[in-house]
């Protein structure tokens, strides 16, 4: 890009053209870094009209958005990094008229108006979106296969909440509220009204150590990101927080909290809000593709492996099963065979499974391996959740159900009836091994479920507390937000 700084204009003489010439000399020297930071480069050097500056000098609107910007060391944030400093040192020099040779005219109000516009477009972007895209950031963060042949990098799926993003044209918006002097009013509207958020807010100074102060500036920054459809506060929901390991039933007079396991550091769980839909007791356990590349596909031909662990694997275009010794390590990384473990006390799914849709073939399910919920940190898992009291879960979730519902669900998980008719049907049927006498279970109405990862988030009673950083995100978060924290 062409500089004009050859082309001297008079200390006191306010020109337009050669402000012009100046506002591309700062937009030269200026280093875009965020979005707001090229929305404000894109819109100088393509001849936006001045949004801040005349010949009457600078109104009220940059001393009311200075009010705000003077809020983001309450944030965490460095001034620094929104000009406050800087704007304030040129302001001065306009309405002072200090102007000089090293700081004529011209030059102080070309960086006055892009500082002005830098930084409000910034803290707009940012208190109303978020400082950063989780979206953008965790689903290009954990590399899950390279394809060398093709230079293909396929990341995996982490985060799926469906939160408000900012449009391509959300610059214009902030752009027209400066212009009509709506913008003091606009910053207003855009704050973070959450309770949780101003909880946070006000514990950041009393911070004792700055791994407390990162982690508070991480959750508000959480905070910051905005559900299209938020947690409901009435009728029933669900919420995995996945650092804490812990699933909380939230219902009109209740609060069902259990011990939960999620995704290894390998095979995070991802974050994502859906609806509880359906159970299956005694289900079948579908292997993902990814555990059959990991794992089940060398083992192709094995026939103890497959009898010991009780894997089938069937044709997906006939369902028909198929004889183990047949099939090869390529049929099986092929696509068109499935493998499922049989249903039973052993199934890797345990007695029952729930689910709701997803992208990720996620679900939350019991477990053939109980201890791993007297462990402290429990990621073990390749995804899913597993959840240690699966039955008061699915007793959660459904509507008023009558009670031979109930015994159905736990004769069929092996534990014992509560009622008259299901100890009469189990002495009626003792020579059974298994009693299968429900599958499919719907859910209704649907239950709302969030998959969280809050490292401060309340316990069952409502108290704040620390949570494990399990899968290091708020180290993640910190380095995104440092254009942020430091100058």
């Amino acid at each position: 890009m062409e500089a004009f700084s050859d082309m001297k204009a008079p200390v006191f003489v306010f020109d337009s053209q050669a402000l012009r010439n100046e506002l591309l000399n700062v937009d030269a020297e200026d280093k875009p870094q965020t979005t707001a930071d090229r929305k404000t480069h894109q819109y100088y050097v393509n001849g936006g009209q001045l949004l801040w500056i005349d010949r009457a000098g600078v109104d009220s609107r940059a001393d009311s958005l200075l009010s705000w910007l003077h809020g983001v060391s309450d944030m965490g944030f460095s001034p620094d990094a929104f000009y406050v400093n800087g704007i304030e040192q040129d302001l001065k020099r306009m309405r002072t008229l200090d102007f000089t040779e090293q700081n004529p005219i011209n030059r102080v109000a070309a960086r006055l108006e892009y500082r002005l516009t830098k930084a409000c477009l910034r803290y707009a972007y940012g208190q109303r979106y978020g400082f950063i895209n989780p979206r953008q950031v965790f689903n290009n963060l954990d590399i899950e296969k390279v394809d060398t042949v093709r230079h293909i990098t396929r990341y995996q799926g982490l985060f799926d909440i469906d939160i408000e993003t900012p449009s391509a044209q959300y610059d214009s918006l902030v752009r027209s509220k400066i212009a009509t002097g709506d913008i003091v009013e606009y910053l207003h509207e855009i704050q973070p009204s959450d309770a949780f958020y101003a909880q946070l807010k006000r514990m950041l100074p009393k911070a004792q150590t700055e791994e407390e102060r990162q982690r508070i500036i991480c959750n508000m920054e959480r905070s910051r990101w905005r559900q299209r459809n938020p947690m409901v506060t009435e009728g029933k929901r669900i919420v995995v927080n996945i650092p804490a390991f812990q699933l909380y039933g939230y219902g009109q007079d209740t609060v069902l909290t259990m011990r939960v396991a999620c995704g290894a550091v390998r095979t995070k769980t991802p974050l994502l809000t859906s609806a509880m839909e359906w159970m299956e007791v005694n289900p079948q356990w579908v292997i993902p593709m990814s555990i059959i590349e990991k794992d089940v596909a060398r083992r192709a031909g094995d026939s103890a492996y497959f009898a010991r662990n009780r894997y089938q694997i069937y044709d997906k275009a006939t369902n028909q099963p198929m004889e183990i010794s047949q099939v090869s390590q390529a049929m099986l990384l092929s696509g068109n065979y499935r493998v499922a473990q049989q249903s039973g006390a052993d199934n890797s799914l345990g007695r029952i499974v729930f689910r709701f849709k997803n992208r990720f073939s996620v679900y939350l399910h019991y477990t053939s391996s109980p201890g791993v919920f007297k462990r402290d940190v429990r990621a073990v898992s390749h995804g899913c959740v597993r959840v240690a009291r699966p039955f008061e879960l699915a007793h959660f979730v459904l509507d008023n159900p009558d009670e031979w519902l109930l015994d159905r669900i736990r004769i069929s998980m092996d534990m014992q009836p509560m009622t008259e008719r299901g100890h009469n049907y189990l002495m009626t049927h003792r020579d059974q091994e298994e009693h299968k006498l429900i599958g499919y279970v719907p859910v209704k109405p649907r239950v709302p479920l969030f998959i969280i990862y809050y490292t401060l988030w309340p316990d069952e009673h409502g108290e704040l507390r620390t949570w494990p950083d399990v899968y290091g995100y708020d180290k993640v978060i910190i380095n995104r937000l440092q254009t942020y924290m430091q100058p």
